[in-house]
């Protein structure tokens, strides 16, 4: 799609949905700045354009902007601090998030809101050693981190909101850390909220296929804490069906194990057995063999010394 048409996919899309240019745009830019853009007179930056699309579920791959090199410097430091933070490295991930700061326009709310969740989950440097951020320091950096780009955000009505795939990101790690901080059912909460936002809102959005299959992990996790079993079974075959139709896989074989401890819980030891080697096989055939001694640990547990994969 060529970028001189992209304010007019806006605008039509915007109209479509009934939005105001001032609701599109807040937190990301000024509505004059929104339109100029819809009237073709500025050309919106990578990340602004990506966030705007993203919030009226248009696909960003479609479309491209002109990229300075400033743009790309950050967009690589990116890719990496998101890598790092998938692995866990936070000796990779800081340095990059301090080079990032460096480069972060002091009114760019979206590349901060990326610094704030992406220090909540990589940790700080105290002392010259690597140390977590208090689960309360976490949930105050998160909640500062959705404000910046939606300031009236109500963690109680989440589908009265509007949200980019990053803003999405960002209440799924508050919900994680009301998890680990004992609150099982304000997690929940959150999970089926988000959940359906992200059904109903992103159904047409390839890239996000990797944000339902982690939410409805997440979710399922959570809902066997407090042994809603039947319905952890429901979501946990969602987010399997939606890492099969959009390729990503990264949750897949923790997802099954979901299923099988669900079912081994529900008395059908039979399912539950099958579904352990499909967990099992997947984590070998991508060499994950840490995922693969953590199900070898659990099915054991469950079936005896004398079960076999």
């Amino acid at each position: 799609m060529e970028k001189y048409f992209i304010g007019e996919i806006i605008r039509q899309k915007r109209t479509e949905l009934g939005l105001k240019q001032c609701q599109l745009c807040e937190g990301i830019c000024e509505p004059t700045t929104m339109s100029r853009i819809e009237s073709g007179k500025q050309m919106p930056g990578l990340n602004t354009l990506k966030n705007l699309l993203q919030r009226l579920g248009l696909s960003d791959e479609r479309y491209y902007a002109l990229v300075s090199k400033n743009e790309m410097q950050i967009a690589d430091l990116q890719t990496e601090i998101v890598s790092a933070n998938v692995f866990k490295d936070s000796q990779r991930g800081l340095p990059k998030i301090a080079e990032l700061e460096e480069l972060a326009d002091p009114d760019d709310h979206l590349l901060h809101q990326f610094i704030l969740r992406s220090k909540a989950s990589l940790g700080k440097r105290e002392d010259g050693q690597i140390v977590a951020y208090s689960l309360d320091e976490k949930l105050d950096m998160l909640f500062k981190a959705i404000r910046l780009t939606v300031p009236n955000f109500d963690i109680d009505a989440i589908a009265d909101g509007l949200y980019s795939i990053d803003e999405a990101k960002v209440i799924n790690q508050i919900a994680l850390v009301y998890s680990n901080h004992g609150e099982n059912q304000k997690a929940i909460h959150i999970y089926d909220q988000l959940l359906q936002y992200i059904k109903k809102h992103f159904q047409n959005i390839l890239q996000s296929g990797g944000l339902l299959p982690l939410v409805a992990f997440n979710y399922a996790r959570e809902l066997v804490l407090v042994e809603h079993y039947e319905q952890a079974i429901e979501i946990g075959q969602l987010g399997w069906q939606s890492c099969t139709q959009y390729g990503q896989y990264r949750t897949l074989p923790s997802t099954i194990a979901i299923i099988a401890e669900c079912n081994h819980f529900l008395g059908d030891d039979s399912k539950s057995k099958e579904y352990y080697r499909q967990s099992y096989y997947i984590y070998k055939a991508v060499d994950d063999e840490r995922g693969a001694r953590v199900i070898t640990a659990e099915a054991k547990k469950y079936f005896g010394e004398d079960f076999s994969f």
